[in-house]
């Protein structure tokens, strides 16, 4: 059942983004200080400060909390963190040491072939404890799929969800791992499965608007994921595909012989191709996706030039 739109509380300015950076959550309290959650892709990153110290209007921003470390959830920190040099960082525990002995390929950049400039983590987001946002404690939920370590926060007294790339209002986030070839299908289906006990009136996701219709979201995303355990080809083309297209986002155009270099010193899809499309030539593949964003016109081929549309 859809809850009647409500104003979020006066402390949260959702600050929402395109699909390159995902989306900025800024917090004011009285007694907890500000805080941000989640901070972009890098090149938004000079945006980013200028965005969150407009909705600060003056004040210091004391805290940055990731929901996850991709690319286009931290690539801010590093920014943000030399903007407010007094600024402290919060991350999931599973990457803390990652990141604090710079570990680009375990934080997924060089596998996805994606950048974030090195920042500092000063805390744990453990699950099972809270964080004081906007004078409220959120409850910290462990959020495991799309990528293993993420969590999401939830406010009960107005049944806020902050869900990240756990739950869109059309979908979820590539679950990682199973490119990998761990089985994550089921730690989707069980995330799913908590945001539905949980019961969100209101979810701020990690891309697009918020949005109150949680029950139909979560219907969406279980059927989208039944099609990717019946079919996980589909999943792995679909990941290709995200992929090429997000690097698309950042480039706007590029020359198809470029995207294809960068494809193949990008080691997820060198894994995707053995793993499920060795039958294809690989570079006869890698233009294969470029014409499937074509055909779905998410991109424009002119000549030699892949156009991001």
């Amino acid at each position: 059942m859809a809850h009647t739109p409500q104003a979020l509380p006066p402390e949260i300015t959702v600050l929402e983004r395109d699909w390159l950076s995902a989306n900025n959550i800024v917090f004011q309290g009285a007694h907890s200080g500000t805080a941000v959650v989640d901070t972009g892709y890098h090149s938004h990153a000079e945006h980013t400060v200028a965005l969150v110290g407009a909705a600060l209007h003056g004040r210091a921003l004391d805290h940055i909390l990731n929901t996850h470390l991709h690319s286009d959830h931290c690539g801010g920190n590093a920014a943000l963190q030399a903007a407010w040099p007094g600024v402290r960082t919060a991350v999931p525990p599973g990457q803390m040491a990652h990141v604090r002995h710079w570990d680009a390929y375990a934080l997924s950049y060089t596998p996805t072939g994606q950048h974030c400039p090195p920042f500092r983590a000063d805390a744990a987001l453990m699950p099972g404890t809270e964080v004081l946002l906007g004078d409220r404690p959120w409850q910290i939920h462990a959020a495991p799929g799309h990528d293993p370590h993420s969590i999401v926060l939830f406010e009960p007294q107005d049944a806020l969800l902050i869900s990240a790339d756990a739950l869109w209002e059309n979908g979820f986030g590539v679950v990682f791992p199973e490119l990998e070839g761990e089985a994550a299908f089921a730690e989707v289906a069980a995330t799913l499965d908590l945001i539905a006990r949980l019961a969100p009136r209101t979810v701020i996701p990690g891309h697009g608007p918020v949005f109150y219709d949680a029950p139909s979201a979560l219907d969406a995303a279980r059927r989208r994921l039944d099609g990717f355990v019946r079919d996980p080809v589909k999943h792995a083309l679909h990941a290709a595909k995200v992929l090429l297209k997000y690097k698309l986002l950042e480039w706007q155009r590029i020359a198809v012989p470029d995207a294809q270099a960068w494809a193949l010193a990008t080691p997820y899809f060198s894994l995707l191709h053995s793993r499920y499309f060795a039958d294809t030539e690989l570079l006869a593949w890698l233009d294969s996706l470029a014409e499937s964003l074509v055909r779905a016109g998410a991109a424009t081929r002119q000549g030699n030039m892949l156009h991001n549309a």
